[in-house]
């Protein structure tokens, strides 16, 4: 008997659990049509704490139990966190979380506790439902659990008024701190003063408390309902990934500084109040400490300033524990690198604590996670003695399922493959983010790189699946946000185009490591929408041309304007595998349809080639071949199909070439070398009016892709059949691996130092080092075709749907183990297919 619970736990489309939400917010019918700010009526931050007292004579086996909430909520259990979520969604999808109560029950009495926090305004990582006249306005609850007997004669523990409830003035939602489409993480302002402590447990009095209200839902056609499903949430829908965990991480090393100065607070924002003492600021010297720090604070309103590095890259949520008078203020804030210059971005994702003054200390752990390596605390607002007792991180991340491994006779490699994987980490939440330390947002063209990633080292791919319908929510006129499930979704506004495309290729991905064919048909109408978006930029030439919108493709250097080859190529990639899918599913009208648009593309694109380089420029205009040269332009050429095959090998001798090769990028904060303030205006400036100034030799030089497109470098090179000159492109990896940082950055030059879409050289190792790939959809036959370059061995275990290939690879032997038939394919040799292949010699 398993303990498994699932959606069939719970049989009934009705929920038998009532949304409820705090009493100090009574819900009215208000207007369903909307209001002039744009809020529809909307209650700004809100955290409501709900519990419920519960006796078993018995606990039961098993007890299935799911909830959900609006926007985030913290199950406690007799004291016990159970479960955080939901995850980040479209409201109208919006999902719950379902789970095993029985481990944290008891005999007897048993607490149930929620917190809720209502976000309010969008976030990076949320977007607000419309409201009809009650629900959506405000922050809600729903939950049910069996605690005895069969679906049919279940006894329902339920969320309705009966449950206590209180709104809790702790959380100071007036001071939001920075939020832009650059700086992502609100800040947090706590208030211990005000919060309840130990109201989760079993002796907490809640006689003051008032109890929840139900909100039933209001709207023409609303039948009344207080239980889902309800608008504006519609039919809500089981979570399918699995529950976030980690490690805990403690510091490495600590800095404490007394400033005899009194702290400028004129800004609220208490990242901006640490970037502004640390700049303006300084004591005689920073001593070396250890926790615990008993600090004794300066008089004449001076403050201390304590900097902790956790010696690397963390993300989750951030605890500490201190004993200090009622009042003293600590502000944090959280960066990846010492602060030495103001944030280009601005300073963004700190938090405020307010102490508590319990006199046997206090332990506080923030809401939201945060993502960093180091932590500046400054103590002030007490002049009595301040300790700082504990601080840690607690990382909730995506569970890395053991089994994929790779190792072989480079270290360099070895380090490499650990180190992307790590990036990827931590950059999987709920969904796939960009970074976690500056946005957490959910960028549809990013995470092909982090799906990618996971296919090749992670045994659970649920993730890499939860992209795709996460991703698959296109604008009216087809084409996709360019970040979903937050702000950017929200407001409808400009995308970048491309990043579409990567989704299809997502969905490539999904039919060929998976063979679904009911997922990948639910996709191919989307797609077909995305590639229709082109059709009006697509000349008589057959190229596009004047594409509107933000054509980002990579930070390198490129021209993406007039007549581009990188944005025709991109298409044309995507046309293709359309095709591919259409015809595997057979849809053969749409199959021709796509066939026919990349034949005419491929016509077209001729006006790229530069024979006497033997590169695709990146551009025309009026017909006219310009002289810019990227890797992107040619290798996506290759991919795409667009290229002829005579061409291939001289395109890849080109573009990794390395005396060819110059990093250049547009965007002054990722330039390698350092700008002056007047500098980096400037060239903004720039780009803001459309003027791009090549800074290198347009004649003899090709511009690098930045790391995220040289996955698709990359795959050129593999298509070619010239993968084993990618051990040595790796080497370019290393880079990033120094100061002790042990992930990938975001550029070549700058940026974050911690961004899942530079990850590629782990893809690559498995896919094409290693050289395990599905020969036919759904791995129903693999491919094996290791390519060591200069290595002298390369092993390892890749995931598949029928569990894990093994391959070690040598110079003169090669062993695999696989669940599947394989197809055998070596340099110089004819390519073969195996039942099964073991320890078979080669030369």
């Amino acid at each position: 008997m398993t303990n498994k619970i699932t959606s069939a736990d719970f049989s009934e489309t009705r929920w038998h659990g009532h949304w409820i939400w705090v009493p100090e917010e009574p819900i009215r019918p208000g207007s369903m049509i909307g209001s002039d700010d744009g809020t529809f009526g909307r209650k700004p931050e809100t955290h409501g704490l709900f519990r419920k007292i519960m006796h078993l004579d018995s606990v039961p086996t098993r007890v299935p139990a799911r909830i959900t909430a609006d926007s985030r909520y913290i199950l406690i259990v007799n004291g016990h966190e159970v479960f955080r979520g939901p995850v980040r969604s479209q409201p109208r999808r919006q999902s719950y979380d379902l789970f095993d109560l029985a481990p944290y029950l008891v005999t007897g009495t048993n607490v149930i506790a929620v917190h809720v926090k209502y976000f309010g305004t969008t976030k990076a990582y949320w977007m607000p439902a419309i409201p009809n006249a009650t629900l959506g306005k405000t922050g809600v609850l729903v939950f049910e659990a069996n605690v005895g007997g069969d679906i049919a004669a279940a006894n329902w523990l339920v969320s309705d008024g009966s449950w206590k409830a209180r709104k809790s003035a702790a959380w100071n939602a007036s001071e939001p701190g920075v939020m832009s489409i650059t700086s992502g993480v609100p800040d947090e302002v706590f208030d211990a003063r005000d919060y309840p402590p130990a109201w989760e447990t079993h002796g907490f009095d809640d006689s003051a408390w008032g109890q929840a209200q139900v909100i039933t839902a209001v709207h023409i056609g609303h039948y009344g309902h207080s239980q889902p499903p309800t608008d504006p949430y519609g039919r809500l829908l089981p979570r399918h990934i699995a529950k976030l965990d980690g490690d805990t991480h403690l510091p490495q090393a600590l800095q404490v500084e007394v400033i005899p100065h009194p702290l400028d607070i004129s800004s609220t924002n208490p990242a901006q109040r640490v970037e502004t003492s640390v700049l303006s600021q300084h004591s005689a010297a920073a001593d070396s400490a250890t926790l615990p720090i008993a600090i004794q604070q300066p008089a004449n309103a001076g403050y201390t300033r304590i900097r902790i590095d956790m010696g690397r890259i963390v993300a989750g949520l951030v605890q500490f524990g201190l004993r200090a008078p009622a009042g003293t203020i600590l502000d944090f804030s959280y960066v990846e690198d010492p602060i030495q210059r103001a944030n280009f971005f601005g300073a963004h994702g700190g938090n405020r604590y307010i102490a508590s003054g319990a006199p046997n200390g206090e332990r506080h752990e923030v809401f939201d996670p945060k993502g960093f390596r180091y932590a500046y605390v400054l103590v002030h607002g007490t002049t009595d003695t301040v300790s700082l007792t504990s601080f840690a991180v607690r990382e909730l991340l995506y569970p890395w399922q053991a089994g994929p491994t790779f190792a072989c006779s480079d270290a360099d490699l070895n380090k490499l493959y650990t180190a992307g994987i790590r990036t990827v980490q931590l950059n999987s939440w709920d969904a796939f983010i960009d970074c976690p330390t500056r946005e957490q947002r959910a960028w549809t063209g990013d995470a092909v790189v982090h799906q990618m990633v996971h296919l090749a080292t992670n045994a659970d791919w649920r993730l890499a699946w939860h992209y795709l319908a996460l991703c698959n929510s296109p604008r009216s006129d087809g084409i996709l946000p360019m970040s979903v499930a937050g702000d950017v979704e929200y407001n409808q506004g400009f995308t970048i185009g491309d990043w579409s495309l990567h989704w299809v290729h997502g969905v490539y991905n999904l039919y060929r490591y998976t063979g679904d064919k009911n997922l990948v048909k639910e996709y191919l109408p989307t797609i077909e929408r995305v590639l229709r978006w082109y059709l009006p930029y697509q000349s008589a030439a057959g190229v596009l041309s004047n594409v509107v919108e933000w054509n980002l493709v990579d930070w390198s250097s490129l021209y993406s304007n007039e007549d581009s080859a990188m944005l025709t190529a991109h298409w044309a990639r995507s046309l293709h595998e359309f095709a591919e899918m259409a015809g595997w599913l057979g849809e053969s009208a749409s199959q021709r349809w796509a066939q026919g648009l990349h034949d005419k593309a491929k016509i077209g694109f001729e006006v790229f080639w530069d024979e006497a380089r033997g590169v695709y420029v990146d551009y025309a205009k009026d017909g006219v071949q310009q002289r810019p040269v990227n890797q992107i332009a040619s290798a996506l050429a290759i991919v795409s199909g667009l290229a002829p095959q005579l061409r291939h090998r001289r395109i890849i001798e080109a573009i990794t070439d390395p005396d060819k090769l110059v990093i250049s990028s547009w965007m002054p904060n990722f330039s390698p070398a350092p700008l002056t303030p007047e500098q980096a205006g400037a060239r903004m400036g720039n780009i803001a009016r459309g003027i791009r100034v090549p800074d290198w030799d347009v004649e003899n030089k090709i511009v690098i892709a930045e790391p995220f497109m040289s996955y698709v470098v990359h795959d050129a090179v593999a298509q070619v059949g010239m993968a084993d000159k990618l051990p040595d492109l790796y080497k370019r990896w290393l880079g990033f691996l120094k100061d002790g940082f042990d992930t990938f950055g975001e550029a070549w030059g700058a940026g974050t130092h911690v961004h899942g879409w530079s990850a590629t050289p782990s893809r690559d190792m498995a896919f094409y080092t290693l050289g395990v790939t599905p020969a036919e959809p759904g791995f129903a036959v693999a491919r094996i075709a290791p390519r060591l370059g200069p290595l002298d061995w390369a092993e390892g275990t890749v995931p598949t749907p029928h569990g894990l290939i093994r391959v070690r690879a040598e110079r003169d032997r090669l062993t695999v183990d696989s669940p599947v038939p394989v197809i055998i394919d070596l340099p110089n040799q004819t390519v073969r297919t195996e039942i099964r292949y073991n320890s078979a010699r080669v030369s």
